[in-house]
């Protein structure tokens, strides 16, 4: 039992961080209001740790769909599914902007800017209108905080 209590709350202080650093980041669910939103339980603007283990317990209780105690694997990617579905709906509804309930390519990319444009003229490293494979390399080392040996000369 000892081992079962300690498993559990070492899988909640995992969800719990994982929540908190990827909210705080500005991750999926959508910056520092969210996380506040999600853990702030009293309203008093701070978030105490017995407030951010609550959020875990209940997001794992929640997962638990039989009660158990326990996590299975379905469980968890029913979990992770629900999320995702909840995500999906909220940009749906964000970007649907002729109120259909499904996103078009121009509503999809109107929800971007020019984000695609963006991207290209970076990759295209010569301005050619086109990204051969070596600026795709040279732009993979830079996003991985590599520099071209061509760029140190």
């Amino acid at each position: 039992m000892r081992k079962l209590i300690l498993i559990a709350g070492t899988v909640l202080i995992a969800v719990a961080s994982t929540a908190v650093i990827a909210t705080a980041k500005g991750g999926p669910r959508g910056g520092v209001e969210r996380l506040f939103e999600m853990l702030d339980t009293d309203g008093d603007g701070s978030i105490t740790k017995a407030e951010a283990e609550g959020a875990a317990a209940a997001r794992f209780a929640t997962a638990d769909s039989n009660g158990d105690g326990l996590l299975s694997a379905d469980e968890m990617a029913a979990a992770q599914d629900k999320t995702r579905a909840e995500r999906i709906a909220k940009r749906i509804e964000r970007h649907d902007t002729n109120g259909d309930g499904q996103l078009s390519l121009e509503e999809m990319q109107a929800g971007h800017g020019d984000r695609q444009g963006r991207l290209f003229e970076r990759l295209d490293a010569d301005g050619d209108g086109v990204i051969t494979q070596a600026e795709a390399e040279q732009a993979r080392g830079m996003r991985h905080g590599k520099r071209n040996k061509t760029e140190n000369n």
